[in-house]
């Protein structure tokens, strides 16, 4: 695994670069995005981005767990979670970047932009 974390900030500047917005017009629309995610999931609605993938909210029902340490039986209550299914481009995506990286270390084209690319020895 590479180890890095694209952040909100490293977002913003990769849509400064692309786009040309200015500074503060990428990080209003990076958390715009972000903001109208995050309420169609607490609404319960499903978010598909086209050749990314898919987020959902599932439901769980109640179920008896056990505490490792004592044995006892416990009761889990019931909650909902977050789920996310990558899509197949998402996935021939990564596959691809793991074959053509066994031979050479690489960065993605976001992670450059982003300027969180940080040189691997050869």
């Amino acid at each position: 695994m590479a180890g890095h974390t694209i952040t909100r900030a490293q977002l913003t500047e990769a849509v400064y670069q692309e786009v040309g917005l200015s500074r503060n017009e990428s990080a209003e629309l990076v958390e715009s995005v972000i903001a109208e995610i995050s309420d169609a999931l607490e609404r319960g609605e499903m978010v598909k981005i086209s050749s990314f993938g898919s987020f959902a909210v599932r439901q769980k029902g109640q179920r008896i767990g056990r505490n490792p340490k004592t044995g006892q039986e416990v009761p889990i209550s019931p909650r909902r979670v977050l789920v996310f299914r990558a899509s197949h481009a998402l996935k021939h995506q990564i596959n691809n970047g793991l074959n053509q990286r066994s031979g050479a270390r690489g960065t993605s084209r976001a992670t450059v932009r982003a300027g969180a690319a940080k040189a691997a020895p050869a």
